[in-house]
């Protein structure tokens, strides 16, 4: 690729390509692969084995996970020849944010290393500083092992949102919005899969739940209503012997407990808008058309199509299955992100020429993390741009709002 010889264009994912190629003039080469199956495998040589298997595990036996690829599998690009792709441009607008590309960091728990070596001793700092960096919206998990405040000081200038488990505990959920909304963090996404973890079970016959070997709680434990409980359960937040009692405490507060209805949905919007002074409110978990209007009658901006990446229901739809019915039903009122199974260029084509707005990438800059840090996220982030960038290029999309389900055609042997 020769720049000189192209308009020039901001950001221009790319030229990545071209200085991976060029490393070997210096006898080099990058630091590992990012074709998703060799990433994966090179993930599990650098995680302990309970890091591995927080990883990877999926609920069950992996229906659900095998079923999100092979749900892509079902359709194929429609290449389009002699388009003028030159000045491509992969920018879109989400929420008032004018960002790289339609891509966003998901929000991922218990980034941060320990005995059981959980991914990097930085955790969610990494991912939050490479997407400020990359002008890519990064979600922040309640499950996060980083306090809100730091992670958005790495986060920089960058879009960030914050994933919220709704706790049981009125004033703990004020606390949190509230620490999010002055940290910079101005769309708020509930998830609403996880009232408790399904059953994994790898990660249960090794007993493998860092929460309660009082390891990732440090977003909890920065929270001065969190703090006031845990004094109040006779817990000393500074004593080395309680952090199993307080790592139990904190993620029993926010995920396992009763699950919450539709009721509760207007109440939250309303509390996050008069916060915010109007900044959206999504849920994310949706898979059916029918849960999709629902969240727009609650007073929802938008929703977020997936299904944890196959982590909560076996032998459930793969996410991109719903995505067109989601569409379909509120794609002229609300704003669909799509999450659960994007490891590549094709996928986050495929998932915007079926009506999402950006798509969410998780277990990839996680494994990216696992293998070299902040590197490691910032080298799989710019490969993932870099093969979407030059996908549309080859595929003949000038921008992200040609990419329309004209450029698929389902796959008669998958449908």
């Amino acid at each position: 690729m020769d720049v000189t010889i192209q308009p020039h264009r901001d950001p221009n994912f790319a030229v990545y390509q071209k200085e991976c190629f060029k490393l070997s003039q210096n006898g080099s080469h990058p630091e590992f692969n990012t074709n998703p199956e060799e990433l994966e495998r090179q993930a599990q040589e650098a995680l302990s084995k309970g890091g591995w298997l927080y990883a990877s595990c999926n609920a069950g036996v992996s229906w659900t996970h095998r079923a999100n690829q092979e749900a892509f599998d079902r359709w194929r690009i429609v290449p389009r020849m002699l388009v003028d792709t030159t000045a491509r441009d992969t920018t879109t607008e989400l929420f008032g944010h004018k960002i790289a590309a339609p891509i966003c960091f998901a929000p991922i728990g218990i980034n941060k290393a320990s005995y059981i070596h959980i991914y990097h001793p930085l955790g969610e700092l990494n991912a939050a500083k490479v997407a400020g960096e990359l002008n890519l919206p990064y979600m922040l998990s309640t499950a996060g092992s980083q306090p809100i405040e730091d992670v958005a000081k790495a986060n920089g200038a960058g879009p960030r949102f914050f994933q919220l488990y709704c706790p049981h505990d009125e004033e703990l959920e004020d606390s949190l919005l509230q620490r999010a909304w002055n940290s910079g963090f101005n769309v708020c996404v509930m998830t609403l899969d996880t009232w408790q973890l399904a059953w994994r079970h790898n990660d249960i016959a090794n007993s493998n739940y860092a929460f309660y070997r009082g390891i990732g709680a440090d977003l909890g434990t920065s929270d001065p209503v969190f703090r006031k409980r845990v004094k109040e359960a006779g817990l000393d937040i500074d004593d080395p012997d309680h952090q199993y009692h307080i790592g139990e405490k904190w993620i029993d507060t926010v995920w396992h407990g009763k699950a919450w209805t539709w009721e509760k949905i207007p109440k939250l919007v309303k509390k996050w808008k008069d916060m915010t002074n109007g900044r959206p409110f999504l849920v994310k978990g949706i898979q059916c058309a029918e849960d999709a209007i629902k969240a727009v009658e609650a007073g929802c901006d938008g929703v977020v199509v997936s299904n944890h990446a196959g982590r909560q229901v076996d032998g459930a739809i793969g996410s991109l299955e719903a995505l067109p019915e989601v569409v379909e039903a509120i794609g002229d009122k609300a704003t669909i992100l799509f999450d659960s199974g994007v490891r590549t260029g094709a996928d986050v084509f495929k998932a915007l020429a079926l009506g999402a707005h950006a798509v969410c990438v998780g277990r990839l800059y996680i494994y990216g993390m696992s293998i070299a840090g902040e590197a490691g996220v910032r080298h799989v982030m710019k490969s993932l741009l870099a093969d979407f960038d030059i996908l549309m290029n080859c595929a003949g999309a000038r921008d992200i709002e040609e990419i329309r389900r004209t450029k698929l055609r389902p796959n008669p042997g998958r449908v």
